[in-house]
């Protein structure tokens, strides 16, 4: 069975700002928030790091940032599904705008993951695309324009964009999760993302070329604990 995962959630990628044992400290650093604020937390780091991260943490859902879709057998430097599951990954990301794919290949491994029961974290651009690879039913859409990605100043997801996406996403199929990642910096962005809507948010550069990392971590899963608490109030 897959993974299952509370929302709302927050994710952090690690893509490669950090490696070795800056990986395992800030994947120490999400492990102790996600317990503090009772929040799952997805990590994702580079598959050489997965093991070390797994075997070191107890509260963080690790997904691996790509895999192809060969079997066991040959296949030099290709990045095998069942040797990603068997490092204690329990997910992968797919068609990142860094590792773009194309819609056969996002179908391809997508069902191959599914034959692994791998979470898929899939990435999309513009609406267009999101609802293309929304229909081909992977577990979380992280829909994100790609200018926006990396801290390259261009802010975050305009807020018009986020609704429109995440309505389109759920007509297709509401069991997908929706998340906000790009361009996210601090808590309060954290929080706004979800309060309007999304199941979770995310950041990679946010954290990764924040003054301090460690903090930033703690900073936005406690506005994720907070967009928690308040949105159960608003139910009551």
């Amino acid at each position: 069975m897959k993974r299952k995962i509370r929302t709302p959630y927050f994710e952090i990628g690690t893509k490669n700002y950090i490696y070795g044992d800056k990986v395992l400290e800030y994947a120490k650093a999400a492990d102790a928030a996600a317990e503090k604020y009772d929040i799952d937390v997805l990590f994702i780091c580079p598959a050489v790091e997965i093991r070390n991260v797994v075997q070191n943490t107890k509260n963080l859902i690790v997904l691996a940032p790509y895999m192809d879709t060969l079997r066991p057998g040959r296949g030099m430097a290709d990045v095998l599904p069942e040797a990603l599951k068997a490092a204690g990954a329990v997910g992968v990301v797919v068609n990142h705008c860094e590792k773009p794919m194309s819609l056969p290949q996002i179908k391809a491994t997508i069902d191959r993951a599914n034959e692994i029961d791998f979470l898929v974290f899939a990435c999309a651009d513009t609406v267009a695309e999101a609802k293309a690879i929304a229909q081909l039913h992977p577990d979380i859409i992280n829909p994100e324009p790609t200018e926006l990605i990396g801290g390259s100043g261009g802010g975050v997801s305009d807020m018009s964009y986020v609704k429109e996406v995440m309505q389109a996403i759920r007509e297709i199929d509401p069991n997908i999760l929706v998340e906000q990642a790009a361009g996210i910096t601090n808590g309060k962005q954290v929080y706004d993302f979800i309060m309007a809507g999304s199941e979770a948010a995310g950041a990679a550069s946010g954290i990764m070329n924040a003054e301090d990392p460690i903090a930033m971590i703690d900073e936005m899963i406690a506005a994720v604990r907070q967009a928690a608490d308040d949105l159960e109030k608003m139910k009551k």
